[in-house]
């Protein structure tokens, strides 16, 4: 018979400490230090939660707006904001924006095809920022919704609804891309330079959500979470969520694993949290502050939050031929900790390594979702549903 945990923590009994203002909170990278100078058992002992962030580019991003009813009333079939197309095939004035969704005759794909400088990403931010968007309207003109035509500048203020609703954000895990051919590489990894002279990487190391939990055993359906500079929640598995890839010996995966589909009120969002990108040859982004608080259970959870950026490995993917023809081979695994440092040994040579995502902004979450919980602004949720993954791996 397995061992019995010698801490055993409920979220009910965080919440109760998270109102009587006793709770301890660390983030990940001060609660990883403990672990290494306490060990994981000591460490559950003393801390009820971790906090986590990342601030990266987030393609599967988008809002569900609802731009009210107007005199005549207008059932829309093409709408753009600010020139950007949206979808519009959901009910009579609910639309919604994506991240990727480049802007129409953008100028800057007129000089350079393929490449744009604003797009849904930009729209979101820009309502998020309570500058005034233009939105047109075309639609084909019914008995109940006679208008066919509307123009109008509308703000974040002026909507009935603004919801983000991200399909797949906050990847356990991504690729470290390299670039083996002898041309340069526009890519949504940002520039390779031909001859492996650069590896980029995506992740904020121990600091990433889902890194500290690889089982998914505290982050289910109904988690309440930091998102855009308000509280979200996670309301289902992303798309392209997997769980049965190569872990390291931790059990953590250092493979593209599982993403996260989110939810939040765009109208109490902050500007600085979510960001349009444009990337150069890729096209457009929007770039998502997302962290989850990960309660301390037992020190089985402990030991996933407490795991450090040496104990957090990723496979390191050429983007000029494995990647876009499907990945059979890695060119060599590396830690957080060595792509941290600025530089890798790949292919017998040290070649700089460049992040997407910030961690001073990743950190920044991380510090203000511990300070939400600690001043009580902020309670935990208990799952209301598993993710898939979390059958994997059997708690005792």
């Amino acid at each position: 018979m397995a061992e019995e945990f010698k801490v055993k923590r409920t979220i009910e009994d965080i919440n109760r400490r998270i109102e009587k203002g006793d709770v301890v909170v660390l983030t990940a990278e001060e609660f990883s230090e403990l672990v290494k100078d306490v060990g994981p058992l000591q460490a559950a002992k003393e801390v009820d939660v971790v906090t986590t962030g990342t601030f990266s580019p987030m393609c599967s991003s988008g809002a569900f707006i609802n731009f009210g009813h107007t005199v005549p009333t207008i059932k829309a079939h093409r709408v753009w904001l600010n020139d950007v197309p949206v979808y519009a095939g959901l009910a009579a004035v609910d639309i919604y924006v994506g991240a990727t969704e480049p802007r129409e005759d953008d100028p800057l794909n007129k000089v350079f095809p393929g490449q744009f400088l604003y797009g849904g990403g930009h729209v979101i931010h820009d309502l998020v920022a309570g500058k005034r968007v233009l939105l047109r309207a075309t639609a084909y003109g019914t008995h109940c919704y006679p208008r066919k035509s509307l123009e109008m500048e509308i703000t974040i203020h002026d909507l009935v609804n603004a919801i983000l609703c991200n399909p797949r954000n906050s990847y356990q895990n991504y690729n470290v891309a390299i670039n083996l051919s002898d041309r340069i590489l526009y890519t949504y990894m940002g520039i390779l330079k031909p001859g492996v002279a650069n590896a980029n990487y995506a992740t904020a190391g121990c600091l990433s959500p889902l890194l500290k939990d690889p089982y998914l055993k505290t982050i289910g359906i109904g988690t309440r979470i930091f998102l855009g500079g308000t509280k979200g929640y996670v309301v289902w598995a992303g798309t392209q969520h997997r769980t049965e890839v190569k872990r390291s010996p931790k059990g953590v995966p250092i493979q593209p694993a599982a993403t996260l589909m989110v939810l939040g009120n765009l109208k109490e969002m902050k500007p600085e949290w979510l960001i349009g990108t444009s990337h150069l040859g890729y096209g457009c982004s929007l770039a998502v502050g997302l962290g989850i608080p990960i309660p301390i259970l037992n020190e089985q959870v402990a030991e996933w939050a407490g795991l450090s950026d040496e104990d957090l490995l990723a496979q390191v993917v050429d983007y000029s031929h494995d990647y876009p023809n499907g990945i059979k081979r890695n060119y060599g695994i590396v830690s957080y900790g060595e792509l941290k440092s600025g530089k890798i040994r790949i292919l017998g040579k040290e070649i700089p390594t460049v992040p997407l995502t910030s961690l001073i902004k990743s950190r920044e979450i991380a510090e203000i979702l511990k300070n939400w919980i600690k001043r009580g602004e902020m309670l935990l949720s208990e799952p209301v549903s598993p993710l898939p993954g979390a059958e994997l791996f059997q708690m005792r």
